[in-house]
């Protein structure tokens, strides 16, 4: 998710090229597994390519039209994988904004915290 609109960044675009999002609270919804297991699969693949690469690269007899398919397939799993990183690293500052929020919840009306974080001086072991 975006840190500031709460969606999602897919790992696929629409027909235009433009990026797409879920807005979704659920990390577990049919849509948001379903990008989950497309993530594993580009950078698996893309995994795979870089050790192609590496074999053409060292073949001397490798030509011009062999490098620049390469090259291409290259540069499309690298779109993939930052797209990946992207969307990744966006939900990670989602958590963290969440997580922080449950910190700062004060305690209930009997002075006591119910769970949702932990008071920073019994982090401490203060109280």
């Amino acid at each position: 998710m975006t840190a500031m609109s709460g969606l999602r960044l897919l790992p696929w675009s629409d027909p235009d090229g433009k990026p797409c999002y879920l807005a979704a609270d659920d990390g577990n919804s049919p849509l948001s597994r379903r990008a989950d297991e497309i993530e594993e699969l580009q950078v698996s693949m893309g995994t795979e390519l870089l050790g192609h690469a590496r074999a053409l690269l060292e073949d001397r007899k490798a030509d011009a039209r062999e490098l620049r398919f390469l090259a291409d397939r290259l540069c499309e799993a690298l779109r993939d994988v930052l797209r990946v990183a992207e969307s990744r690293g966006g939900r990670l500052l989602s958590r963290d904004e969440d997580s922080a929020a449950q910190l700062d919840d004060g305690p209930d009306e009997s002075g006591e915290y119910q769970g949702k974080g932990l008071a920073p001086d019994r982090v401490r072991g203060l109280s």
